[in-house]
């Protein structure tokens, strides 16, 4: 089969491209490289309104005008590229806002996928419709909505959470759900809220490449060794304050036996080399996985 996969998140369509491809399919990722993350596409989208004055001018458009930029030149890559993103048997959107577009130009970008293409999919493995509507429906329910209410996060810096509130994004996840054949949950935080969903087929957690990801026995020489990774756009949601201080209390209490390493927002490669080294890794509080 030809597959294509649409978007990219913490390596998700990288790993699940690799399996498909050692079964024999044909995959193309198209999307950005998740930012800082800067993972592998195929077919690479662009930013291009993202440099210091450039991006205030594209802010000040949008506030007065409603007209995003980055939306409009992502639409226009999407279109120069369609020889590319045709004919294929299966497309699989990684999220409703796999583009990052608003919802106008979301809309006529899975609109050109869903005629060009056969079946379509959706992934649900982080915020959209759906869940962020369970989340304040079920607020007793442990996810990233919980530091939001608990005033840690101001409403500009939840936009990314709090956008699936507003109708336009309501009537962007009815147009998706009434043109793909069904959706499937990556683990269990988004399992939870998507159960009893007439679209709903199920979960298939996480694709992990183990030839890439050799199993090592932890050897403990000398201290052992905790990393804290931390993405700092997502420091609230996903606990960091509590992790740090734990390992305050831990750094003082074990001086000697212990090594804590803490990044921000470093690329994969980065990542992956300080994971290889750490006994204990610190990722998520708001989590059932």
């Amino acid at each position: 089969m030809k597959i294509l996969l649409a978007g990219e998140y913490s390596r998700l369509h990288n790993s699940l491209k690799e399996g498909l491809v050692q079964l024999g399919h044909e995959v193309v990722i198209v999307g950005f490289k998740d930012g800082f993350k800067n993972y592998p596409v195929d077919v690479a989208l662009y930013h291009n309104w993202s440099g210091k004055w450039s991006k205030k001018i594209k802010n000040l458009l949008y506030r007065c005008t409603g007209f995003d930029l980055n939306s409009y030149g992502t639409y226009l890559q999407i279109k120069r590229n369609r020889r590319k993103l045709h004919g294929f048997d299966v497309v699989q959107l990684i999220n409703e806002n796999a583009f990052y577009c608003t919802p106008f130009f979301e809309k006529k970008i899975v609109r050109q996928l869903f005629k060009d293409n056969k079946k379509a999919f959706l992934m649900c493995c982080g915020t959209d419709y759906p869940t962020v509507k369970y989340y304040f429906d079920h607020p007793e329910f442990k996810s990233l909505l919980k530091p939001y209410l608990d005033g840690k996060i101001e409403d500009e810096s939840f936009e990314n959470v709090l956008k699936y509130r507003r109708v336009e994004y309501k009537k962007l996840h009815d147009y998706i759900y009434k043109n793909i054949k069904g959706v499937i949950a990556s683990d269990l935080d988004y399992h939870l809220p998507m159960q009893n969903h007439p679209k709903y087929l199920g979960m298939i957690p996480n694709p992990v490449n183990i030839e890439k990801l050799p199993y090592h026995a932890p050897e403990i020489q000398d201290k052992i060794v905790i990393y804290h990774g931390i993405n700092n756009d997502n420091y609230y949601k996903k606990g960091n304050d509590f992790f740090e201080q734990a390992l305050d209390i831990i750094a003082q209490k074990y001086p000697n036996r212990v090594e804590i390493e803490t990044t921000r927002s470093v690329p994969y490669a980065t990542y992956i080399n300080l994971y290889h080294r750490a006994h204990i890794l610190l990722d998520m509080v708001y989590s059932f996985d």
